[in-house]
């Protein structure tokens, strides 16, 4: 079964991640995909990604919805018909989504030593408390909270380097505090992560809506 592990963070938030080991077509069996479903996946090159795509609507068959229940509005946030939050991510052989009663974001990214030479894009503040002896699964941390938090807002504008800002953690620890400060907006989210498989998955939840315990690794 290639759900690889299930996450709840607390009685109303679950996270779900998948290892896409399976056939693209094996992906596409006993889910029914909407039109607009078919077109983005006909609309697709990579293999990869069309992976991603019908591994995500797989974990929505896990958590009891069907690809129609899923929308996205006009700045690409996902929504599912029945009010409750989600967020959606993929990356190489994972794909994860994070379904809650509040506000959430998940991203998942593969530790690849290159995001240092990018870290000056987005980190700011960070740098006080960075090491460098774990720099990349540090900086990967990093980004995966800032992107998180980016999916929450989903403000076009919004910069990981000047309106995020994440409270010094440890990496033993798998849990901080972020913040989002854009314009008039100052939002507090509590932040997981998770490392596994040469992987990072991190999610927030906002703490403007409840503030909950860190999440139970159900395995």
């Amino acid at each position: 079964m290639p759900l690889y592990k299930t996450i709840t963070a607390s009685g109303n938030t679950k996270v779900l991640i998948w290892k896409i080991e399976e056939p693209e077509t094996e992906l596409g069996n006993r889910i029914l995909l909407t039109k607009s479903c078919k077109e983005r996946l006909a609309s697709m090159k990579s293999e990869i990604h069309r992976r991603g795509f019908l591994s995500v609507r797989q974990l929505l068959k896990v958590a009891g919805y069907e690809a129609a229940d899923l929308f996205y509005d006009e700045n690409g946030k996902p929504h599912l018909r029945d009010g409750k939050k989600i967020s959606i991510t993929h990356s190489f052989i994972f794909s994860a989504v994070v379904i809650s009663d509040i506000e959430v974001g998940i991203d998942i990214e593969k530790q690849r030593d290159k995001i240092q030479r990018i870290a000056k894009k987005f980190v700011d503040y960070e740098w006080s408390f960075l090491t460098e002896q774990h720099l990349t699964r540090e900086l990967t941390v990093v980004w995966c909270i800032k992107e998180s938090l980016y999916k929450v807002f989903a403000t076009p504008g919004m910069s990981f380097k000047q309106h995020t800002k994440i409270i010094p953690f440890s990496l033993e620890k798998g849990q901080t505090v972020s913040w989002i400060h854009y314009e008039e907006h100052v939002q507090k989210h509590e932040a997981f992560f998770l490392e596994f498989d040469g992987f990072t998955c991190a999610y927030t939840l906002s703490l403007d809506d409840a503030c909950l315990p860190a999440g139970r690794d159900e395995g």
